[in-house]
């Protein structure tokens, strides 16, 4: 099968943005006097949207009302902390670029809130061409359901089968099934290789340049 497009994920798969979710969420959790937790923890919490994070972050038992406060907080310390020490993987802006240099069309669906997800783009990839950004919005739901990243394909004008889904944990391989897109998990993110093949990954790739080698790409 050949294909024509990428939506990538961004948290763990073109971004490293661990240590400003975990320090913004820690920051929050102390104002709360609630338990901190280190990266590693913080790794196994995000990929389901901020709401999901803050709900396994909070301690059991805290209340609705609490947790929205604390969910409402962290979104405030997060926009102003989410480009810190945030910074894109190595090789992933030479593989962008190639990706660009053969006309190949790249988006972005992200369980990240929207304005987030288009401030650190913006800020980090101004030279790529991004077909669309989009992340967390009102109306819609989060990955895996595949709403977000079909819109993305009628906007190619290209079918789901004709797109590869790359990402860097479950969420995103069920993304990729869900929508019927090629999966393609990432193994420098978030989660680990037996997590992805268990949620469909097809194609696994452990350094950016490997997608281009491992997927067949039709030049546009």
């Amino acid at each position: 099968m050949q294909y024509k497009a990428v939506i990538f994920d961004l948290d763990g798969t073109l971004i490293n943005s661990l240590e400003d979710l975990a320090d913004s969420a820690n920051a929050v959790m102390r104002e709360y006097n609630f338990p901190t937790y280190s990266l590693d923890d913080y790794r196994m919490k995000i990929g389901n949207g901020v709401k999901k994070l803050i709900e396994r972050a909070v301690p059991s038992g805290t209340s609705e009302e609490t947790t929205a406060a604390v969910l409402a907080r962290y979104r405030e310390v997060y926009k102003q902390n989410n480009i810190k020490k945030t910074a894109p993987y190595a090789g992933i802006k030479q593989m962008l670029a190639d990706l660009q240099q053969k006309n190949i069309p790249v988006a972005i669906c992200t369980n990240k809130p929207d304005a987030d997800a288009k401030n650190i783009v913006n800020i980090l990839f101004p030279d790529v061409e991004f077909v669309e950004v989009i992340g967390d919005l009102p109306g819609f739901k989060p990955k895996p359901d595949p709403k977000k990243v079909l819109m993305i394909a009628e906007k190619m004008q290209l079918q789901p089968q004709e797109i590869a889904y790359v990402g860097d944990s479950s969420v995103d391989m069920q993304t990729g099934v869900n929508a019927a897109m090629l999966p393609v998990g990432v193994t420098w993110g978030f989660r680990d290789e037996e997590e992805l093949i268990a949620n469909g990954g097809q194609v696994i790739i452990n350094k950016p340049a490997e997608l281009l080698d491992k997927v067949d790409f039709i030049n546009q």
